[in-house]
C-alpha cells in the first residue's frame, strides 16, 4: 500500500486549518466604499450632522483634505476610519524640519487618537503634488516630508498604525494602451523612491481616476466607454479587452508599476465620481449610472484584466457633499460632485452596497427661514446686468450655465436665481435683497422643475474663515521652526 503524501498529526491539521482560514479571509475581503468630505462651501453643515450622515449610511471610511479640528472632533468615537490630509503648501515646511513634522503630528493626529477618539488610519501627504500643471513646484518636498513625518509617527508610537500615502493624479502615467503604461519620464525617479517608501512601510499607492474628465476634455472620447454598461468602443490590447475607461486607466497604472518592479502594490482609489450639474455631460442620470456601475463593478471582485479577482483595496467616492465655494477654473461642474447636495439631501438613489439600498438624508439640518429673493415683477429689469455680476461674482450661479439644471428658466428666472443665491449667502439679511429696488423677498418657493432655489443653512463652523485659518496654521509652523533654530 502506498504511503500517504502527508501524515496528518493534530498539530499539522491545525496548521492546515489556519492556512485555510487565512486564505479564506483574503478571498472574502471586499473593497470598502468610502467618501471624500470636502468643506469648501458657503453653506457648511455642522460637522456633527455630517458624521451622523456618514453613520446613517453605514459609510465606514472618510477622506479629508486637511486635518480640520471640528471634523476630527466630530469623528471621535464614530468608528469611522479617517484619512487626514496635508495641503501641498505645507510640504516645504514639513520637509525642512522634524520639529515641524513632530508638531504637525502632535496637533493633528496624536491629540485625536485617544481612547474613544478618532480612528485615523492614513495621512495624505499633499494632494496630487505631481500634477503636471504644477510644473514640479512641490516635487522636491514630497520625499523629505514623508521621511520626517514617518520619524514623527514613530516617536509618537503611531508608525505601525497610521500609514503615510501620497494621492496621485492619473496624469502621472501615460500610454496608448493599458499594457504599455509608464510613468511620465520626469517622475520615474521620484515615483520609484515613493514606491520603495510605501512598500517598506506597508502603505498602498493612492490614485485619483476621473473618466468624467476624459469625456469632458475630449470631444472624441466615446461616451459609453466612460460608464459600466457595455460599449461599442471597447479597447483591445493584445489578449485583453477593455469595456470601460476605469479598468483601462487602472491597468495602465498596473503596467507602469510593473515596469519599475512594484506590480503587486496595493491600490486605493482616492477620488472617483461624476458631477451632477454645470455642464452638458454632468447630470443626475449620468452621475447615478456611473457611481452605481462603479460600486457594482468593484464589489463584484472581478478585478481587471491585469489584476483579475483583485479589485482596489478601497475607493473613496468624490464626493460626499457639493462644495459651492470651489474654484470653477477646471469647469462649472467643479461645485457639483456630491452624492448629496450641500444640505445633506440625497440627489439620487444609490446603493453603496453597505446594507442600505437607498441613501438616507441628513437629519436635523438647521435651515434659514423659508423665504427667497426674486426679481421684482413690477420693476424694469433692463439695468440688472451689474447686479447680476455682483451676485454671481460672490455666490454660486454655475447651474445657470449651458447644460446646467437652471439653464432653461428664462431671463427673469436667471435674475431671480442669482439674487437668491446672493441673498442666502448673506444669511437672508434684508439689505442683500435690495439690488436698487430690483429684488423682492417672497415666501413662495420659486423653484422650477429640477432647478432648485436653495435656502441656506445656519452655519456655526465659520467656513468662510477656514482658508485663512489654514494659512495661519501654516505660518505659525514656520515661525515655530525659525524660533527653534534661533534658540
Amino acid at each position: 500500500m502506498a504511503q500517504p503524501l502527508f501524515k496528518f498529526t493534530a498539530s499539522s491539521l491545525l496548521c492546515v486549518v489556519a492556512v485555510a482560514l487565512i486564505s479564506w479571509s483574503f478571498q472574502v475581503t471586499e473593497s470598502a466604499i468610502g467618501v471624500n468630505w470636502g468643506a469648501v462651501s458657503f453653506h457648511r453643515l455642522k460637522p456633527s450632522t455630517v458624521v451622523d450622515l456618514l453613520k446613517d449610511n453605514k459609510i465606514p471610511k472618510v477622506k479629508l483634505f486637511d486635518a480640520d479640528p471640528d471634523a476630527l472632533r466630530a469623528l471621535m468615537g464614530s468608528g469611522i476610519q479617517v484619512m487626514v490630509g496635508i495641503p501641498n503648501e505645507m510640504l516645504a515646511t514639513l520637509s525642512s524640519s522634524t520639529v515641524a513634522s513632530d508638531l504637525w503630528v502632535l496637533q493633528n493626529v496624536s491629540r485625536y487618537m485617544v481612547k474613544g477618539g478618532a480612528d485615523i488610519r492614513y495621512i495624505a501627504v499633499g494632494n496630487e503634488p505631481f500634477l503636471s500643471s504644477y510644473s514640479g513646484q512641490f516635487q522636491s518636498y514630497v520625499m523629505p516630508a514623508l521621511l520626517n513625518l514617518q520619524q514623527s509617527l514613530a516617536r509618537a508610537n503611531l508608525a505601525g498604525y497610521v500609514k503615510l500615502v501620497v494621492p496621485c493624479n492619473a496624469d502621472a502615467y501615460e500610454s496608448s494602451f493599458p499594457s504599455q503604461g509608464t510613468f511620465r519620464p520626469e517622475l520615474t525617479q521620484i515615483i520609484t523612491q515613493l514606491l520603495q517608501f510605501l512598500n517598506s512601510n506597508g502603505s498602498p499607492f493612492v490614485v485619483n481616476i476621473y473618466p468624467f474628465l476624459s469625456l469632458y476634455g475630449s470631444s472624441d472620447f466615446p461616451q459609453d466607454y466612460a460608464f459600466f454598461g457595455g460599449t461599442s468602443h471597447a479597447v483591445t490590447d493584445g489578449p485583453n479587452v477593455y469595456y470601460n475607461a476605469f479598468d483601462g486607466n487602472f491597468d495602465t497604472l498596473i503596467a507602469a508599476l510593473n515596469k519599475i518592479g512594484y506590480g503587486q502594490m496595493p491600490i486605493v482609489i482616492g477620488e472617483v465620481g461624476w458631477p451632477t450639474d454645470g455642464v452638458i455631460s454632468a447630470n443626475l442620470t449620468a452621475a447615478r449610472a456611473f457611481n452605481q456601475g462603479l460600486i457594482n463593478h468593484v464589489l463584484s471582485n472581478k478585478g481587471t484584466p491585469l489584476r483579475p479577482g483583485v479589485p482596489p483595496m478601497d475607493i473613496y467616492l468624490f464626493s460626499l457633499l457639493d462644495e459651492g465655494a470651489k474654484s470653477v477654473l477646471p469647469g462649472n461642474f467643479e461645485r457639483h460632485w456630491g452624492i448629496f447636495s450641500f444640505d445633506g439631501q440625497a440627489k439620487y438613489s444609490l446603493n453603496l452596497g453597505l446594507g442600505n439600498k437607498l441613501l438616507n438624508n441628513a437629519k436635523n439640518v438647521e435651515y434659514l427661514p423659508s423665504r427667497w429673493c426674486v426679481a421684482n415683477p413690477s420693476r424694469d429689469l433692463n439695468d440688472v446686468a451689474n447686479h447680476m455680476k455682483l451676485a454671481c461674482g460672490v455666490a454660486d450661479c454655475t447651474t445657470l450655465s449651458y447644460g446646467g439644471s437652471c439653464n432653461g428658466i428664462g431671463t427673469k428666472g436667471n435674475i431671480s436665481y442669482a439674487f437668491n443665491s446672493y441673498y442666502q449667502l448673506q444669511m437672508q439679511s434684508e439689505r442683500s435683497c435690495d439690488f436698487d429696488g430690483l429684488g423682492l423677498v417672497t415666501f413662495l418657493d420659486p423653484s422650477i422643475g429640477e432647478c432648485r432655489f436653495l435656502v441656506g443653512v445656519t452655519d456655526t463652523s465659520s467656513s468662510a474663515f477656514e482658508p485663512y485659518q489654514r494659512w495661519l496654521t501654516f505660518w505659525v509652523l514656520i515661525l515655530w521652526v525659525v524660533l527653534v533654530f534661533i534658540m
